[in-house]
């Protein structure tokens, strides 16, 4: 069975979930796709975590740095209902299969360049025939 490429209304957000034709803009990274929105949310959190930049004068230099806290564990499902995390599955398991399909297709880019098994088995941190056995049948 061969994967076919992502097309734009199989693509989600890796983030939210949320089918590119609904948002403005898809941002491709190695497998993975976040969205406008997302990308915005992040911006805004980064913007209210920031100190005064660096180049201004009360800036601590970093010899007067404070130790910087350690990110904050995400504990909100913790406070999620059952029925709430049971309605994530679903998403996250989309994501893997996004992921997946993106993996096989660049197996199949670089086996289309004679590229062995070994050396992308080596490349995936598995042996040649264990990605022979996952891959091979989507050339």
């Amino acid at each position: 069975m061969r994967a076919e490429p992502a097309t734009a209304a199989a693509i989600a957000c890796s983030f939210c979930a949320k089918p590119a034709p609904e948002v403005a803009k898809i941002i491709a990274g190695p497998g993975i796709y976040i969205c406008n929105e997302c990308v915005q949310l992040c911006t805004e959190i980064l913007a209210a975590d920031a100190g005064p930049p660096a180049d201004q004068p009360d800036a601590p230099s970093d010899a007067q740095s404070e130790e910087v806290d350690p990110p904050a564990e995400l504990t909100y499902w913790q406070e999620m209902t059952d029925e709430q995390l049971l309605a994530q599955l679903p998403k996250i398991a989309r994501v893997a299969d996004q992921v997946e399909g993106s993996l096989t297709t660049w197996v199949r880019r670089t086996r289309s360049r004679g590229v062995s098994w070994a050396r992308i088995g080596v490349a995936l941190d598995m042996t040649r025939q264990s990605a022979w056995e996952r891959f091979s049948d989507r050339e």
